[in-house]
């Protein structure tokens, strides 16, 4: 019987004229399937990619489109803030107005005096710095938009329907009107022209005149008048 040598390995039959080395190359066809792999791999995370590229942006949009309604709530809130202010001291300068005319009626009437005139003009004071404007003056042309005709006559002395006494004048608050002036007012009498125009008519009398003069005079001489001697 043939004993086995202890200690060596059996070693696979290599063929002849070949050397070791030839016997390892079964590793790699692996290693070439290795480049599809990464190929699925580099396109799944492009595609993930993608995904969050798209989902940032809607995400962006959105928090533009939040921010720009914001703005609009914030502005449309300041305006209503003001609208508001507005309306009530409107509303507190309204219900000042009689006192206005109590104090104006004293001062034409020379009762304004001591310490009612000092607290009266503080008053107006107070009530102009609030933005109260009062309008309202003589020889103005009526507007019926601020104007409140309580009288109505002719006078020849006019071209146009002019306010020719305030009886009550009239107040507003920034483009407001609080109350128009209250106003008696004069029309161009009937009939009458202007005195502008009449005014241009004796003019042009008065050149045409002046004009024929020294014609007419020329003309005595040349028809012949008496002859001297």
């Amino acid at each position: 019987m043939t004993e086995e040598t202890p200690g060596f390995d059996e070693k696979p039959d290599v063929p002849s004229g070949a050397t070791p080395d030839d016997a390892e190359p079964q590793a790699a066809p692996e290693e070439r399937a290795a480049p599809a792999g990464d190929g699925n791999e580099t396109a799944g995370l492009v595609a993930q990619l993608d995904q969050v590229r798209t989902a940032l942006g809607e995400r962006t949009a959105d928090l533009q489109r939040l921010q720009a309604e914001y703005q609009n709530y914030r502005r449309r809130v300041e305006r209503d803030r003001i609208t508001v202010k507005e309306i009530a001291i409107a509303n507190l300068l309204t219900e000042l107005l009689p006192v206005l005319d109590d104090i104006g009626r004293a001062r034409d009437h020379g009762e304004l005096v001591g310490g009612f005139k000092s607290v009266a003009e503080s008053l107006e004071t107070v009530a102009a710095k609030m933005g109260l404007q009062q309008f309202g003056k003589d020889g103005e042309p009526f507007d019926p938009t601020i104007h409140e005709a309580l009288m109505h006559s002719y006078a020849p002395d006019v071209t146009e329907t002019t306010c020719v006494a305030i009886l009550q004048p009239g107040y507003r608050f920034g483009e407001r009107t609080i109350r128009p002036a209250r106003v008696a007012v004069a029309e161009p009498q009937p009939g009458a022209q202007p005195a502008k125009a009449d005014e241009s008519a004796d003019a042009d009398a008065a050149g045409s005149a002046g004009t024929a003069g020294p014609a007419g005079t020329a003309e005595n001489k040349e028809s012949g008048g008496p002859d001297e001697g």
